[in-house]
């Protein structure tokens, strides 16, 4: 047995006669009689007290210790004490991933995850309680978002069994189960609703449609695509950058993930970037690279704001894009004009994106192409979007066996 047990009640003593006796201490009959005691891996004392009557549960737990440390799952008492949230804060400072993705989980966290199990202590963490945390976040935000949030938590528990703050990762439970992801399918614009609205846009952003339905690229990246960018000579588009916010302030930064890619440049998005540079010459813009305190870099972007500099996402889709939905039948009117426009998720810039994969699908473009020209991860992924929207075997079956038969029929 790991250490040994202290009776607080009585103490060993020699009397006059020279006998070895137990003789009862000034703290007989009162606090708690039993201190399990015994020395940690860090080579200091560690114990737990228990009440009269319970020698055998103190018995029980120490020999508990000396299991877990014999089997790597020993943590101290004094670590696992300390709560979610402040381990989390301390792990995502050491992190050394790009720090917009740290403001990004810090702020998810602070919403969606500290509220409710960030006071627990590490050591008291059940699947229960991972499964109740669960349940509310389904209840407040969309599945996909939500798995993102469950993900975060999951990684820092993970770390903290790591670091040895607890002995299991309660997210890893068979019972436990990420938020269920929204069952809505991704159905795409036709092509008369991407023009209808591309009309309806002030003319100096017409073209940024051009790119979202003709080379699927992220609203993002349209607004931060440079000249230089655009290789008209091999009708290729490099997606190498794009425009986004850290810490409030706009920012220069790699696509989505770090992908860079190149996409083909259709002939139709040429001509309509080379009108729009003659109409609305590029600008020069400074900004940060990657941070907001990050090295300035200068590129000479192709879309602008009415009054110079680069155009900001949110006056974007305040002026721009949202009454272009009106104009094309996507988005009801506001009763008054003080009324703010109807949320329109689904029907933002990356409609374009869902479009120009639909086409690329239809037309028989394999999965692999499409996931590299949209910028995904992996196929897998471009697969569990748009899986639905690939010609059915049944239908390509029929096709096949049907120009067999007419070949077959023809030269009889």
């Amino acid at each position: 047995m790991a250490g040994h047990i202290q009776d607080r009640w009585f103490k060993t003593e020699t009397n006059a006669a020279g006998k070895t006796i137990r003789a009862k201490t000034d703290r007989h009959g009162t606090g708690l009689r039993y201190r399990a005691r015994y020395v940690g891996p860090d080579g200091t004392e560690k114990s737990k007290s228990f009440r009269d009557g319970q020698k055998r549960l103190a018995e029980k737990w120490l020999s508990a210790v000396e299991a877990d440390m014999g089997s790597g799952h020993y943590v101290d008492p004094r670590a696992a004490k300390k709560t979610f949230q402040q381990y989390t804060e301390k792990w995502l400072s050491t992190l050394g991933v790009d720090p917009n993705t740290i403001e990004s989980m810090k702020s998810q966290l602070g919403l969606h995850a500290f509220p409710y199990i960030g006071s627990r202590p590490l050591g008291s963490f059940k699947p229960e309680h991972i499964r109740e945390w669960v349940a509310v976040l389904e209840a407040n935000v969309p599945g996909s978002y939500g798995r993102i949030i469950y993900a975060n938590v999951r990684s820092a528990l993970s770390a903290a069994v790591d670091d040895g703050y607890l002995s299991r990762n309660p997210v890893s439970a068979r019972s436990v189960k990420p938020p269920a992801l929204d069952p809505k399918r991704v159905v795409p614009w036709s092509a008369e609703r991407v023009f209808a609205v591309q009309d309806a846009l002030p003319e100096r952003y017409q073209a940024m449609v051009d790119l979202g339905a003709g080379c699927g690229m992220r609203q993002g990246e349209i607004l931060g695509i440079a000249v230089d960018a655009l290789d008209f000579d091999s009708d290729t588009l490099h997606v190498v950058q794009q425009l986004k916010l850290s810490r409030s302030k706009p920012v220069f930064a790699l696509p989505k993930g770090g992908k860079t890619r190149d996409v083909p440049l259709p002939g139709p998005v040429a001509d309509a970037l080379r009108a729009h540079m003659k109409r609305f010459p590029p600008l020069e813009v400074t900004l940060p690279w990657k941070t907001a305190d990050g090295p300035k870099v200068t590129h000479r972007i192709v879309f602008t704001a009415p009054r110079g500099n680069h155009v900001w996402r949110t006056s974007l889709n305040d002026e721009g894009w949202k009454p272009a939905l009106v104009a094309a039948g996507v988005i009801p009117e506001p009763e008054t004009k003080d009324d703010a426009y109807a949320a329109a998720r689904e029907h933002g810039m990356h409609a374009l994106r869902h479009f120009y994969a639909s086409a690329l699908l239809d037309e028989g473009e394999n999965i692999k192409a499409v996931s590299e020209y949209l910028g995904h991860s992996n196929a897998a992924l471009t697969l569990r979007i748009y899986a639905h929207l690939m010609p059915s075997s049944q239908e390509r079956t029929r096709t096949a066996i049907a120009t067999v038969y007419g070949k077959a029929q023809r030269s009889h």
